[in-house]
Parts: structure tokens; C-alpha cells; sequence
């Protein structure tokens, strides 16, 4: 996968990862446990989000140090993984940095 091989391309992939781990923790395994008394869910999905969430900072420190963004850059890339669809809004951001 030509995405792979530049640090913006790997951010852009863990970040869709990331951010589908995401919905799919508060919106299906998250009410499968409250609900429906399914512990496992949130077990098994909440330890591939934490995963994820931490190949994706180290993406976002990757791309911070080589491509020389700045430090707010990065935040606000942390702080997009933190809320819902917030890796899907940074990634068409990144669409255009992606084969640089």
C-alpha cells in the first residue's frame, strides 16, 4: 500500500482506524454492556481502541518530528482522536499532505 510508506499516509490510515475502533466503542460495545449486560464487547474493543489510540500518537510524533509541523498541529490531531468522527475530519485535512 503506497499510503504506508510516508508518515502522513500511516497517520492518515491509523487515524481511520482509530477513529472506527472509536464509534465502535461508544456506540455498539458501550450500549451492548449497559444494556444488553455484554462485558466482553467493551473488553475486546476497548483494548484494540487503546492500541490503536497509541500506534496513533506515535503516528501523529512521527509526522511532528519529519515533517516539521508545529506543536499546535499536533495537539489538535490528539485532541481530533479524542472526540467522535474527529480522526475522519483530520484525515480530509491530510488528504492533501498524504504523498508529499
Amino acid at each position: 500500500m503506497a499510503l504506508m510508506k510516508h508518515p502522513v499516509g500511516r497517520l492518515r490510515i491509523l487515524g481511520i482506524l482509530e477513529g472506527i475502533s472509536y464509534l465502535l466503542l461508544l456506540f455498539i460495545a458501550m450500549p451492548l454492556k449497559y444494556m444488553a449486560d455484554i462485558s466482553e464487547a467493551v473488553l475486546i474493543t476497548g483494548a484494540t481502541h487503546g492500541f490503536l489510540f497509541i500506534l496513533f500518537v506515535f503516528a501523529v510524533i512521527n509526522v511532528f518530528f519529519s515533517k516539521k509541523w508545529t506543536v499546535r498541529w499536533a495537539i489538535g490531531a490528539v485532541i481530533a482522536s479524542l472526540l467522535p468522527f474527529g480522526t475522519f475530519v483530520l484525515d480530509r485535512q491530510l488528504r492533501k499532505h498524504s504523498a508529499e
